[in-house]
C-alpha cells in the first residue's frame, strides 16, 4: 500500500472575485491560502473575475489578486447555451448590467473547468438571489460554495486522507508522513 499524497485530489478552488481578501479579514480564505501555500489545495480565479479585481484604486487589492493565478481563456460567447442556462437560472429575465454579465461569465468559467467556484456572492439577507442563492439552478453544471463550506468540504478530504495514512503506516510499518495532522 502506498500513502496518499499531501496534495488532496479533489477540483481546483476557483475564488470569485469578492473572496481577494487583501486585508486577511475572511478567516475561512485565509485557511483556504493556507492550504494553497502548504500545497494541499490548488486555487486559481478566473481572467474575469482576475480582470474585477484589479480594476481601481485599491491597490492592496490589486496587489493580492496579482498573487493569484488565473485562467486566459476566451470570454465565453453570450449566446452560448451554457452562459444563456447560468443568466437564467441566476438572473431569470433581468437584463445584465456587466457587473451580472461578470458574474454568468464567473460562473461558466468554472463550469469548463470543472472548478468549484467558491465565492460570497448572495444568499443572505441583503442579497437573496446571487450566485450562492440560485447554485441550486445549475448544480448539474458546477459545484459552488461558500468560503465555510469549502473549507468543511477540505477538512473533511484531509481527514479522510490521514486516516487512509493512519492505516497504510498501520499495516505497512512504513512511518506516517511528517504533514500527516498538520493541516
Amino acid at each position: 500500500m502506498v500513502f496518499l499524497k499531501r496534495l488532496l485530489t479533489v477540483p481546483v478552488f476557483q475564488i470569485d472575485t469578492n473572496l481577494i481578501n487583501a486585508r486577511q479579514k475572511l478567516q475561512e480564505v485565509n485557511q483556504l491560502e493556507k492550504w494553497a501555500k502548504d500545497d494541499v489545495i490548488l486555487i486559481n480565479m478566473s481572467s474575469i473575475a482576475h480582470g474585477e479585481a484589479t480594476a481601481g484604486t485599491n491597490l492592496g487589492r490589486v496587489h493580492k489578486a496579482n498573487k493569484n493565478i488565473f485562467t486566459v481563456s476566451e470570454p465565453i460567447d453570450p449566446t452560448d447555451p451554457l452562459f444563456l442556462k447560468v443568466q437564467q437560472a441566476l438572473f431569470e429575465n433581468i437584463e445584465l448590467d456587466q457587473n451580472k454579465s461578470n458574474d454568468v461569465s464567473i460562473v461558466c468559467e468554472a463550469s469548463k473547468y470543472a472548478a468549484v467556484l467558491v465565492t460570497n456572492d448572495g444568499n443572505s439577507k441583503s442579497q437573496p438571489g446571487g450566485i450562492l442563492g440560485n447554485r441550486h439552478k445549475i448544480k448539474d453544471l458546477v459545484n459552488i460554495m461558500s468560503p465555510e463550506e469549502a473549507v468543511d468540504f477540505v477538512k473533511m478530504k484531509i481527514k479522510e486522507r490521514d486516516d487512509f495514512n493512519r492505516d497504510v503506516a498501520k499495516n505497512s510499518g512504513k512511518l506516517l508522513p511528517i504533514w500527516t495532522g498538520c493541516d
